[in-house]
């Protein structure tokens, strides 16, 4: 059974096409298993429908969402924008990113996750603001250090990892006093582990279940869900940020064997 307290986002694949019909099935399909849903923002360099809208949509259907808004895009301005646009929908939950690097052109402006911590914080205690419900912040963290103005986030995703012991080592070592979502993929491939090394520092991806996946795409599924209910299991993390990726149907079905729901 889930253990109360314990939260599972699951990430959603945002649609490159106008089209809410997948993003609607993946939300139906986990709802069963996760307390929110977290949708990227024009992810591997590619446009998406804007995330503050797939967020609306997870509301009006009766879940919880975070927005992924990336620095790269955007200026202040259209940060201010999104914000907006946001508390108009009733949107108050944000992981800030910094974005992978676009396939064509450069970055839109020095923006970073900093700046748009700081100024998320600045923006809603102004009068154009006032009546909307208070940001919760969210930013990405390595297991390197943890930089001071990180802690000054609501909570964090730590990078996605295959091992409990350098999930655990970081925690005791730097000790954070917010929320902690402990990242965890699945792996659909070996081509998709190679991509996973690099394009992710100092990831650590057990040859052995490489090997597996080769032989059985279902091993990757097993894999994750197992590590999911192992973080669960120490009591020490608030949660879990899950990427399914395509083969979100048999994580739901298997979380909810393993879970008993959210």
């Amino acid at each position: 059974m889930a253990t109360p307290g314990f939260e599972l986002v699951c990430e959603i694949e945002p649609p490159t096409r106008p089209d809410l019909k997948h993003v609607r099935h993946q939300i139906g399909v986990l709802s069963s298993i996760a307390g929110s849903f977290l949708i990227p923002d024009n992810h591997i360099g590619r446009a998406t429908v804007s995330s503050v809208a797939v967020a609306h949509e997870v509301e009006a259907m009766g879940g919880r969402s975070i927005a992924c808004l990336n620095a790269r895009d955007r200026n202040l301005l259209g940060f201010q924008r999104d914000l907006l646009t946001a508390a108009a929908y009733g949107v108050d939950q944000f992981l800030l990113v910094r974005g992978d690097e676009p396939r064509v052109g450069g970055r839109t402006s020095g923006l970073t996750v900093r700046t748009m911590l700081t100024e998320a914080r600045v923006f809603e205690g102004t009068a154009g603001f006032s009546g909307a419900r208070r940001l919760r912040l969210g930013a990405v963290a390595g297991f390197g250090d943890l930089p001071d103005w990180k802690r000054e986030a609501d909570f964090l995703f730590v990078q996605v990892g295959f091992s409990l012991e350098a999930l655990l080592r970081w925690s005791e070592r730097v000790q954070p006093q917010m929320a902690v979502y402990a990242g965890v993929i699945v792996l659909a491939s070996s081509a998709m582990a190679r991509n996973l090394a690099r394009t992710i520092p100092d990831i650590d991806i057990p040859s052995q279940l490489v090997e597996q996946v080769d032989r059985d795409p279902k091993a990757g599924i097993e894999a994750a869900c197992d590590l999911v209910l192992a973080i669960q299991n120490l009591k020490t993390f608030q949660g879990v940020h899950l990427i399914p990726v395509s083969c979100y149907r048999s994580v739901a079905a298997r979380l909810e064997q393993l879970l008993g729901g959210p």
